[in-house]
């Protein structure tokens, strides 16, 4: 059955391309002779997400590029199901060395060698980490928004013997940091752990208000609009009890129970400017089609799964050697929810310029939608910078 167009912005085209197992649903604007900008989304989130800042960017002489990610919005397995993706589905194709080589073939698959940026929101950001972490041939620079990209696991430094000590399998952070929110009283979850359970999606497609309404709520209360966000370097995993509930969740709740304690009034529905209803309606649509599961075995394959962590270790102690740079709101939790990752981050990237870590005023986590012409600024700005680098 053939989708309703999506509501665009004049003059960005959606295309599906042939990427490696996927029909890639990609939103594309700008001359394919210029330097190609890629556009990485996150959760819960698709390509639209950057419809704001696209037709910018390649007026000032960029070819960009969204595409929807694996088991998102528009993008289908060549032989695609005739249902929605479940939780029993195979998870190591959402893996973030398989999501990496997506964008590879991607490059590839517009007819590009090289990238001038690749730019990642969310979890999108980790994609585009490991973009340029292994691939700094094809990605000429990168920018990694709301959330810092934490680099690749750790080996051990030193194994004395090494039939007695295996190699480490330190937990992810936020695993390890969800043993200390279990143990409290009353007792916590992250919500990278809930994203992993089986109830999840099912929690945020059935959502007892609706679907439209739950979503208003989630994309409200991570935004600036919501004045309960106030964020701030922590320094202790004690203090993570302080973060809102979106990110620090009781242990029975799910993501409709602590969002629409803090559901937008009529009022404030009707004074949002950056998520009007028909773009909301946008992501009500694509949601309720394919449910939430594809985005949440990112998750899944990236926090549960041994054997696809292990495999990023083979990058351990690697350095992010192009230029980069970071974006977000000043009012997103993001930023600060894991205690110490916005200076791993700047240790992982080599030519972060302390103008290119940027808080944009007036924005929470969704800032390339709440202040388009803000982070359009921001990146044309490093863009410039980076350049003028590799020159």
């Amino acid at each position: 059955m053939a989708l309703e167009p999506l509501r665009l912005p004049d003059g960005i085209t959606s295309k599906t391309l042939r990427v490696r197992d996927l029909n890639m649903h990609t939103l594309q604007v700008g001359r394919h002779s210029s330097p190609l900008v890629l556009l990485l989304h996150g959760f819960p989130e698709l390509a639209f997400s950057w419809r704001h800042i696209m037709l910018p960017l390649a007026n000032s002489g960029y070819f960009v590029v969204a595409p929807d990610h694996r088991g998102t919005g528009r993008t289908q397995s060549i032989t695609p199901l005739s249902r929605q993706i479940q939780f029993e589905d195979d998870i190591a194709p959402y893996g973030l060395l398989n999501w990496t080589q997506d964008v590879v073939a991607l490059v590839y698959a517009l007819g590009y060698t090289t990238a001038a940026a690749v730019v990642g929101h969310d979890f999108g950001s980790s994609v585009a980490g490991y973009c340029a972490l292994v691939r700094p041939d094809i990605f000429k620079s990168v920018v990694c928004m709301s959330a810092p990209y934490g680099g690749p696991p750790e080996l051990p430094f030193k194994v004395e013997d090494t039939a007695l000590s295996p190699p480490s399998r330190t937990l992810p952070p936020a695993v390890s940091l969800n043993q200390y929110l279990n143990s409290l009283s009353p007792p916590l979850k992250h919500y990278v752990v809930y994203n992993t359970q089986l109830t999840t999606n099912h929690d945020m497609l059935d959502a007892p208000q609706g679907l439209h309404t739950f979503l208003r709520a989630y994309f409200h209360v991570k935004s600036a609009d919501w004045d309960g966000n106030d964020p701030h370097p922590l320094t202790h995993i004690s203090e993570l009890s302080n973060l809102p509930q979106y990110y620090i969740l009781p242990l029975t709740s799910s993501w409709p129970d602590v969002v629409m304690l803090h559901a937008p009034s009529e009022d404030e529905i009707r004074r949002n400017t950056w998520l009007p209803e028909h773009d909301l309606e946008v992501y009500v649509c694509e949601f309720r089609r394919t449910g939430f599961q594809g985005g949440l075995n990112w998750y899944r394959a990236n926090f549960t799964d041994a054997s696809l962590i292990d495999q990023l270790r083979i990058f351990a102690g690697k350095k992010v050697e192009v230029p980069a740079a970071f974006i977000s709101g000043v009012k997103d939790w993001g930023v600060y929810q894991i205690p110490g990752s916005v200076e791993k981050m700047r240790s992982i990237f080599t030519q972060m310029a302390d103008e290119d870590f940027v808080l944009v005023k007036d924005a929470g986590h969704w800032v390339q939608q709440e202040q388009p012409k803000a982070v359009v600024e921001q990146l044309l700005g490093f863009l410039q910078r980076s350049s003028e680098q590799q020159v």
